[in-house]
């Protein structure tokens, strides 16, 4: 006998989220993006199939970030050079690229797997409010309308 019940088809299909970064705390919602990423609010998740969702964040460029980090906190990586380490500060970045810092928030808090990367690009992030995907949009989380 089949344990299935249904049409679980429904229960995969992709919701695009929509969400808005105006004065919201890096840490805390990159942890809601990435469970969001992995399908841990859908009831079929399973930790190795791929049953997340699309989001797009809106307003990159006006994260917040708590206490002294913007000046203290430090991106590494290395060129594989002899002395190639590189160090980066969370102002120079947002500088550089402002969606940077949010994207490697985000692949932070993904598991370190095969799907990561697969994950991540569901991941649509831009700098101010214009985006390609609004045709999509299903649920919205921190827009001024759901505040009224």
């Amino acid at each position: 006998m089949s344990q299935a019940v249904g049409n679980t088809a429904l229960a995969y299909a992709r919701v695009w989220h929509l969400v808005d970064a105006r004065q919201r705390t890096l840490g805390r919602m990159a942890t809601g993006i990435a469970t969001t990423l992995m399908g841990k609010h859908k009831p079929i998740f399973d930790p190795a199939s791929d049953c997340g969702d699309h989001v797009v964040v809106i307003n990159a460029k006006e994260v917040l970030v708590s206490g002294r980090k913007a000046e203290q906190k430090l991106y590494r990586h290395h060129t594989g050079f002899p002395g190639g380490l590189k160090e980066i500060t969370y102002n120079q970045l947002k500088e550089k690229d402002s969606t940077e810092a949010l994207r490697k928030a985000v692949s932070g808090m993904l598991p370190k797997n095969r799907l990561r990367d697969v994950r991540l690009e569901r991941l649509h992030i831009f700098e101010g409010e214009e985006h390609p995907y609004t045709e999509n949009i299903i649920k919205r989380h921190g827009l001024q309308e759901e505040q009224k």
